[in-house]
């Protein structure tokens, strides 16, 4: 059996005959690394005696009938944004000195190795996260497994490149403004930006009530239990939510039939390419035909760009203006633009920005005493060249310019999700969009779920290297 093809609910269920064996995909996992690395450019750091020695230990769980959690030795990465004990934390940037002690682990890796997940390694990022492609002076061009000519997106698009092209089942990426949802459309893989809160964070984003981390997979089943570890509290956030009351892992079967869908193919203001309508459209009616209540609605907000530029752009000149002297020569050069014009803004500015943010929730939370949830695309465009900010010729200067649909939902903190909706005529991915009220991460999942169901969309065919 190929290992890399599964999902890591069914990796898991083969540990459990004995089918399999941690090492085992542990070792098809770096192999896969080392066969398809070379063109995708999704890992910045591989570990592979970290990684081996600890699906060795949980090979010895599972042999004695006591695994750690639901994912015990399972193959996974992290994005290089969080920080990870014995690893360098070097967020895709040179200004960062890899030679000090990284001896902290964030809640995220901390969870991970506490519920036995197999550490691989870190993947790729954009420097600082700060745009929704992957390259940076640090580590190259990341490319799309699905056609290497292709940007997987980003921020988190080493993360999608990695789940997508078989190197490790798992990856945990960042979402500040669509990082996780982005590069899963564009990798044709699952990835959830859960209620802000839900998945702790330390240390603190400079970005602020924008940032989140969120799970990415091959499958729905595999996000909610991803979830279900990521979860629980950490003392060192204090906007971290309570434990969740239920499993993630249970609620993603929930029967979601009856409920009442708004389907929103532009939020009333995005321009979106026609093929990627149609099969969002086509996905949508598929929905309908399988239970579910659809109803054309838009949610009622003009594009809140300017709020979130304020927002974004004040972040990351707070974050920069730490740097050594000199930095600003070194950062990638869209960075320093960021940076420059996040100083121009006053505390009146920001305040107003933050304004607009929380009239935006109030606003997504009437509209979601009609509405279960709300569905878009997830991107209005299909993945692109690689190595550009924007689609070369598209005319626009800036990321967020196509990037319309996630994040206004950054910005009110909902849950919301990107799954796999279907392929253009030449093979390029499409996601769809799922976005619930703040607190119904548990309700987005189970409508993803429904969507998986109907519309089974694999990449086996990807991690085999076919």
């Amino acid at each position: 059996m190929m290992t890399t093809l599964l999902t890591a609910s069914e990796l898991v269920a083969a540990y459990s005959t004995g089918e399999i064996s941690p090492v085992e995909a542990t070792e098809a996992a770096l192999r896969a690394i080392e066969e398809r690395d070379g063109e995708v450019n999704a890992y910045c750091l591989v570990d592979r005696e970290v990684a081996l020695e600890g699906a060795k230990a949980s090979e010895t769980r599972w042999r004695e009938g006591n695994p750690i959690g639901w994912l015990d030795g399972v193959p996974t990465s992290i994005k290089d944004m969080f920080l990870t004990q014995g690893w360098p934390t070097l967020r895709g940037s040179t200004c960062i000195d890899p030679n000090q002690p990284w001896d902290v682990d964030s809640p995220v890796t901390a969870r991970l190795r506490e519920n036995g997940l197999v550490l691989l390694g870190k993947t790729t990022t954009p420097e600082l996260a700060w745009k929704g492609v992957t390259d940076s002076k640090l580590t190259g061009v990341t490319r799309n497994p699905w056609d290497t000519s292709l940007t997987a997106g980003g921020s988190s698009g080493g993360s999608a490149a990695a789940v997508a092209a078989g190197m490790g089942e798992l990856s945990v990426g960042t979402d500040g403004g669509g990082s996780v949802r982005i590069p899963a459309a564009f990798c044709g893989i699952v990835g959830l930006k859960p209620t802000h809160g839900r998945i702790p964070l330390y240390p603190a984003s400079p970005f602020g009530a924008l940032s989140h981390a969120g799970p990415m997979a091959r499958s729905v089943d595999d996000i909610a239990l991803m979830l279900d570890v990521l979860a629980l509290p950490d003392h060192r956030d204090p906007a971290a939510m309570p434990p969740p009351i239920s499993a993630y892992r249970e609620a993603v079967r929930r029967d979601v039939r009856g409920l009442i869908a708004a389907y929103s193919p532009t939020l009333g203001f995005a321009q979106v390419d026609p093929e990627v309508a149609q099969i969002v459209r086509s996905a949508v009616n598929a929905l309908g035909d399988a239970g579910l209540r659809i109803e054309e609605s838009d949610p009622g907000f003009s594009d809140p760009k300017d709020a979130f530029d304020v927002l974004w752009s004040t972040g990351a000149a707070q974050w920069l203006n730490t740097f050594p002297a000199g930095s600003a020569e070194k950062v990638d050069p869209g960075l320093r633009r960021v940076w420059e014009q996040g100083t121009t803004f006053s505390a009146a500015d920001y305040l107003d920005a933050s304004a607009e943010r929380a009239a935006l929730g109030i606003l997504m939370g009437e509209f979601h005493t009609r509405f279960d949830v709300l569905i878009t695309p997830t991107v209005g465009i299909p993945p692109f060249e690689a190595g550009h900010e924007v689609p070369p010729g598209s005319g626009l200067s800036s990321w967020p310019e196509w990037t319309p649909f996630t994040y206004p939902f950054n910005m009110t903190q909902q849950p919301a999700i990107s799954v796999p909706a279907g392929l253009t005529a030449d093979g390029r991915p499409v996601g769809l969009q799922i976005v619930g009220p703040r607190h119904s991460d548990d309700l987005v999942l189970a409508v993803a779920k429904l969507v998986e169901e109907i519309r089974p969309i694999r990449v086996s065919r990807l991690a085999s290297g076919g």
